[in-house]
């Protein structure tokens, strides 16, 4: 890998205090080496919250997003393992919108009422439920409603059931399903939360998933924000507590259990642009949705998206192994924004991080490492990018140059290793 700096292009901005900002941001170097392993880390503790964003939330561990470009506007011991409760089963609906959208199943698919999903999950149990009837058949549409609106752990039941077989294989396809999203901590015992030591989330993950499924299904993320849903004859209120106290709010979850105590995911959207909010670990549930609400209010007061490069903009460069070009430009598909203060005390560093030399031959598109920007010691957004020209292979000088320069770099590393 080799190091090098950002061009001196920069984006153009009219405040001044925008310009001073920038300025800090433009610490830009391709990082390499361990420093490109820089981590995710959360920030521990309410004072250091405090000096590092003008903000606090008695929650014990917290995030807000910005959905549109992913930044990470506040968090608090956003990646520690805890019990999701119900909010795990947006990773129960996430399955069955995938299933939906590649043509697995369909809404109208209707799935049997064990005794299993009635007995553990219905009525009969005492925890929140559909209240599906035994041996009754359900479409897969009320099913989504039953557990989004009403949290209907039989539902949830009922879909696991009914897409694999059984909780247990449900839950194999829940953490395969996790991965896949770029979710490396999450864990899956059963489809509903109910507890079980198996189930663990971080708030960062939660997020993660959430902003998944409102860019990823729009359609059937409006079920989140609907009032109320009867079954049964048994009408019921969504149990979001945003839905009628926030402007803008609609969705996602809450959930409890004796573990992981109250928590929630939100979302709201104002002026067009949307948050999503996941709290957890509090002791009340007027305080999970006390402080889920202040910390939504404390985000769109306090921050605006700011375009740091446009789509399709050189952002900067990689170096390249056995080109007929020292060197590609990259860029990203999508603009790279970032959330800032709008007080302009934010303090950035941004960096590009890849996997290098990239060998040649090189076309258009390929996918080279990414753009992260810190806020602090947290990230605050993290965009892939994309070589933006194609690069043929080189001269059998320049690949033999290339290789001795490699080795050299190779050697010294293996050296400063053991020092």
């Amino acid at each position: 890998m080799a190091s090098g700096s950002i061009p001196s292009k920069r984006p153009q901005f009219a405040a001044r205090s925008w310009r001073t900002l920038l300025a800090a941001l433009m610490t830009f170097g391709i990082v390499l080496g361990p420093t490109a392993q820089a981590a995710n880390q959360s920030v521990q503790g309410a004072k250091k919250v405090v000096e590092d964003g003008g903000y606090d939330t008695d929650a014990p561990t917290a995030i807000l997003i910005e959905a549109g470009s992913g930044s990470v506007l506040f968090e608090k011991n956003a990646d520690e393992l805890r019990a999701p409760s119900s909010m795990m089963k947006l990773m129960t609906v996430e399955l069955v919108f995938d299933a939906l959208t590649r043509g697995d199943i369909k809404l109208t698919d209707e799935y049997r009422v064990s005794e299993n999903s009635w007995r553990k999950g219905g009525a009969p149990a005492g925890a929140s439920t559909m209240f599906a009837a035994i041996n009754s058949r359900v479409p897969v549409a009320d099913l989504l409603r039953g557990a989004i609106i009403q949290s209907g752990n039989d539902s949830c039941m009922i879909l696991a059931e009914g897409i694999a077989g059984g909780e247990a294989a449900f839950a194999e396809k829940m953490t395969a399903r996790a991965r896949a999203l770029g979710m490396p901590k999450s864990t899956f015992a059963n489809s509903n939360g109910l507890p079980d030591p198996g189930n663990k989330m971080t708030v960062r993950e939660l997020g993660l998933l959430a902003r998944h499924i409102v860019r990823t299904y729009p359609e059937f993320y409006k079920l989140f924000g609907e009032r109320e849903f009867t079954w049964n004859k048994i009408r019921q209120q969504n149990r979001n507590p945003l839905l009628a106290t926030l402007d803008g709010a609609d969705g996602f979850k809450t959930g409890y259990t004796k573990d992981g105590g109250y928590g929630m995911v939100g979302s709201a959207i104002r002026d067009g642009m949307r948050l999503i909010v996941v709290i957890n670990g509090l002791d009340d549930p007027d305080d999970r949705a006390t402080e889920a609400k202040k910390l939504l209010e404390w985000g769109f007061k306090n921050f605006e998206a700011r375009t740091l490069f446009a789509a399709d903009q050189t952002v900067g460069f990689a170096k390249v192994f056995g080109g007929e070009s020292r060197s590609v430009a990259l860029s990203a598909k999508e603009p790279v924004k970032v959330m800032v203060q709008k007080n302009g005390t934010d303090k950035l560093i941004a960096r590009i991080v890849y996997k290098g030399p990239v060998r040649a031959p090189i076309e258009p598109g390929q996918p080279v490492g990414v753009i992260k920007v810190w806020r602090g010691a947290n990230i605050a957004v993290e965009t892939p990018l994309y070589t933006a020209a194609a690069v043929g292979t080189g001269s059998t000088m320049r690949r033999a140059v290339d290789g001795a320069g490699e080795l050299v770099i190779g050697l010294f590393r293996a050296g400063a290793e053991k020092l």
